[in-house]
């Protein structure tokens, strides 16, 4: 399949962006005024596209690809191809609302929202102090503006207590921050300088699209492609080799391809002048035979030897989806994957590496200082919020998320908020968490931003504008905190307009090298900061200067078996889904993919129930015949009060590192409907 075939619409619905589609209002009568404007993607997605907004008549009809951005090369991705139906949807919120006596969400004028906020925010610092207040903020928007301007209001505010982990990427970035000193990525041009790449957990296809075109100049050049994932997903297609090993097999599959390299020789011969912890490794790897970790991992001992073989004959690239950092051992998984390339003399050198996040906060500086009063944990949100005391949380603020769809134990997290007695939402949709607010404030879209960006996908920088202005009621996140600060009396809170907060952001470093707001304003900068080839020179900024290789495994290589619930509920990124945000409604009841043999009988299309030990969703059953018999995959992002939230039967737990959540973990089954 060609790489543009991947990236075609995949349904018939009609284009929402078409001027005679279904969101069209022109008068016919009289030539339309038309213009193209450019601006970047903002949310929660390692390609920070560029978009070329067509705008007629002050209304944008329709969104393309901006050719000359290096990365988006001309193409968006579904979720933001079809986003007209979000930016012009009728449920998009244009005015803020007030929850009345009787509970009822109602509209007010901003005076009245903020008036109420600021009497509360007030009333509660002073009985219990700033730390009572809870600041949760997410990547709902990865504007850089958004984050500092909330992070500065809440420590002049208070400080206040915030969170700390990351549900989605904590356990993967400690793993790397342990053994390299930063969890960072190489140029993307590198990949076409591999012999090898792995795609291991990582299905570019749907999560990374812009990767796609690189894999294929790199396969064109020579590089062979391999697919390691428990899920048969639209990425095979792209590769030449897929291993579709057992869900949590990650661990023990390294540690088998780690054995081999040991067994045969394949171990950099200036391994030891670069990395600590060598001899350790070796024991860990050969704590088994390479048979037994190939058992574990449902894979042949010809697996192992074929990826240890890949390695040894590089440069290999190792692409590292975030979905295996999500389980309890992920920290171990990632640690183990780092071990594997830094052993093989796979680090340091172009076409090499373990390609897990890009420092996107890197270039750019904020007046924030990171101050707090206290944290909670992230993904054990809901237990942590009822359990605070000393003091007790008392109210909540939330930008950039919606936790009850996005967080495990859904049922907690909205009884958390329930509870407390004031949670104030900023969003532009009545979401999940906003039915829960006593108050809501409605917030600009992507393609009303005014922001500064980076991306966790690529080394490209730039400056998100308005292609359209918002609605007259709705304001940015920055125009809403200064307006409270003014309400509060925050003096020394700054009041200047977004693009004197982007210029102020910017590094010195970054600055100094002819990085300045005009030259992002022309259009996007590859950021100088970044290495081209990561770690050059085989010096890394960790205390010894060398790699620090993990010195321990988990108990059982993480694989456990439950005979009463014999499923892993994979919760995935779809086409159509990103995080609890939809192009379009999700389907209802939830569609649950499983291998014919593993439907208990029910057949395709049937009604179900899909059991956790926690609880229980009504669910659509689908057959797949190409996956595994023990996985269970359900959309990600559905809406709880749908009934289509995977986190609604989904445990809060943590990683081994990083207080990430360990989301992959839940074991379920499919009950035929009574």
């Amino acid at each position: 399949m060609s790489s543009q075939a991947l990236f075609a619409p995949d349904d018939g619905d009609a284009d929402p962006a078409r001027a005679d589609g279904p969101h069209a209002s022109i008068d016919r009568a009289r030539a339309p005024v038309e213009e193209l404007r450019r601006t970047l993607c903002n949310r929660d997605c390692p390609d920070a596209c560029a978009i070329v907004a067509t705008v007629r008549d002050g209304r944008v009809v329709a969104l393309a690809g901006d050719r000359e951005h290096p990365v988006t090369q001309g193409f968006l991705c579904h979720r933001t191809n079809q986003f007209l139906r979000t930016q012009y949807s009728p449920d998009r919120l244009d005015t803020p609302l007030v929850r009345d006596d009787g509970g009822t969400l109602r509209k007010a004028s901003w005076d009245e929202a903020l008036s109420f906020i600021a009497d509360k925010l007030t009333r509660i610092k002073r009985e219990s102090g700033p730390s009572a207040v809870f600041h949760y903020r997410s990547g709902g928007t990865l504007g850089m503006v958004t984050a500092a301007a909330s992070e500065l209001f809440f420590e002049q505010f208070g400080p206040v207590t915030v969170k700390r982990g990351d549900i989605c990427s904590g356990a993967g970035e400690a793993a790397q921050e342990a053994d390299f000193g930063v969890s960072d990525s190489g140029a993307l041009s590198g990949l076409e300088k591999a012999r090898n790449i792995f795609l291991w957990g990582k299905n570019v296809a749907t999560s990374s699209p812009h990767l796609i075109p690189v894999l294929a100049r790199a396969r064109a050049g020579g590089a062979n492609l391999v697919c390691i994932d428990p899920l048969a997903n639209r990425s095979v297609k792209l590769c030449d080799r897929f291993v579709q090993l057992r869900p949590a097999g990650d661990l023990a599959l390294a540690m088998a391809t780690l054995a081999v390299v040991f067994e045969r020789g394949f171990v950099d011969a200036d391994a030891a002048s670069y990395c600590v912890g060598l001899d350790r490794v070796r024991q860990l790897a050969m704590s088994r035979t390479v048979s037994a970790w190939c058992a574990l991992a449902d894979v042949s001992d010809a697996v192992a030897v074929e990826l240890a073989e890949r390695l040894h004959d590089g440069p290999t690239t190792i692409l590292v989806g975030w979905g295996m950092a999500r389980r309890a051992i992920g920290g171990a998984i990632v640690r183990a994957l780092d071990a594997l390339a830094a052993i093989t003399g796979n680090v340091g050198r172009a076409g090499a590496g373990v390609s897990y996040y890009y420092r996107r906060r890197r270039a750019f500086v904020s007046p924030a200082r990171g101050v707090s009063a206290r944290t909670l944990s992230e993904p054990l949100f809901g237990q942590e919020v009822l359990a605070a005391t000393s003091p007790p949380v008392r109210a909540i603020w939330i930008t950039a998320g919606n936790p009850v769809a996005m967080l495990p134990d859904s049922a907690a997290v909205a009884r958390a908020l329930k509870t407390r007695e004031l949670v104030v939402v900023v969003d532009s949709w009545l979401s999940d968490t906003a039915e829960h607010a006593h108050v809501v404030l409605p917030t600009t879209t992507l393609l009303e931003a005014d922001e500064l960006l980076g991306a966790y996908g690529h080394h490209q920088l730039g400056v998100a504008r308005p292609v359209v202005p918002p609605p007259s009621e709705v304001k940015s996140d920055l125009e809403i905190f200064q307006a409270l600060a003014d309400k509060l009396g925050l003096g020394s809170y700054p009041q200047d307009d977004a693009r004197a907060w982007k210029a102020r952001m910017l590094s010195p470093e970054l600055v100094s090298r002819g990085v300045t707001l005009a030259a992002l304003e022309r259009g996007v900068v590859n950021n100088p900061l970044a290495e081209k080839t990561l770690f050059s020179g085989r010096v890394f900024p960790t205390p010894s200067g060398k790699v620090e290789l993990m010195s321990a495994l988990p108990e059982d290589a993480g694989v456990r078996y439950d005979p009463e619930f014999p499923l892993f509920l994979m919760s995935v990124s779809s086409p159509r889904s990103q995080s609890s945000q939809w192009a379009k409604a999700p389907p209802r009841p939830a569609e649950v993919t499983v291998h014919p043999d593993a439907a208990a009988g029910v057949k395709d299309g049937e009604i179900a129930r899909l059991e956790s030990r926690m609880g229980t969703l009504t669910v659509r059953v689908r057959h797949d015949a190409s996956q595994r018999r023990d996985v269970a995959i359900l959309p990600k992002g559905g809406h709880y009060r749908d009934g289509a939230a995977a986190n609604a039967i989904t445990t809060a737990r943590l990683t081994d590192l990083g207080e990430g959540g360990a989301l992959y973990d839940e074991r379920v089954r499919i009950v035929p409907a009574a």
